[in-house]
């Protein structure tokens, strides 16, 4: 119980720290080039820092994914791990998340806010997705005091 209290704070430190650098996907987890993102200028009269311009979800994330092959081929609608994710979109079983503010975008990785909604509620998530060792496998991160304490692993559905 000590255990989780203490990593549950040490989690809330680090999402309300928003100048701690954030790791940069290693060049070898990914097929994709490794290009740093593009940025609108800082605001030097309000103190601003630069943000990543991005208008969408980068497109080597864009896709179906499933937390096991399951969740791929069922026609059941029994799924509750798959993840669709569009140009602006994120779709899982009962919710669906727009895309807000964008703090980091690569074309292997987004790191924004996202407004769900989803069985009569509405709610705000920080996530980051993330290309890991190619471009079939998709790491999802979750911030902030009410987000999932690990990071969730997808595999890419087949076309």
């Amino acid at each position: 119980m000590r255990i989780s209290i203490a990593l549950a704070s040490l989690a809330l430190l680090a999402a309300c720290n928003d100048t701690a650098p954030q790791p940069e996907p290693a060049a070898e987890q990914s097929d994709a080039p490794s290009t740093p993102a593009v940025s609108r200028p800082a605001d030097a009269a309000s103190g601003d820092r630069a943000v990543p311009a991005a208008a969408e979800i980068p497109a080597a994330l864009q896709g179906r994914w499933g937390l096991v092959s399951a969740d791929c081929t069922s026609t059941r609608g029994d799924n509750k791990g798959l993840l669709e994710v569009g140009p602006e979109t994120l779709r899982f079983y009962e919710s669906r998340g727009t895309l807000g503010e964008v703090t980091a975008s690569q074309p292997d990785l987004v790191r924004a806010t996202f407004a769900f909604t989803g069985e009569g509620m509405e709610w705000t998530r920080e996530m980051q997705l993330r290309l890991i060792g190619g471009k079939d496998r998709l790491e999802r991160t979750e911030y902030g005091p009410e987000a999932a304490a690990e990071l969730l692993l997808y595999e890419r559905c087949p076309t």
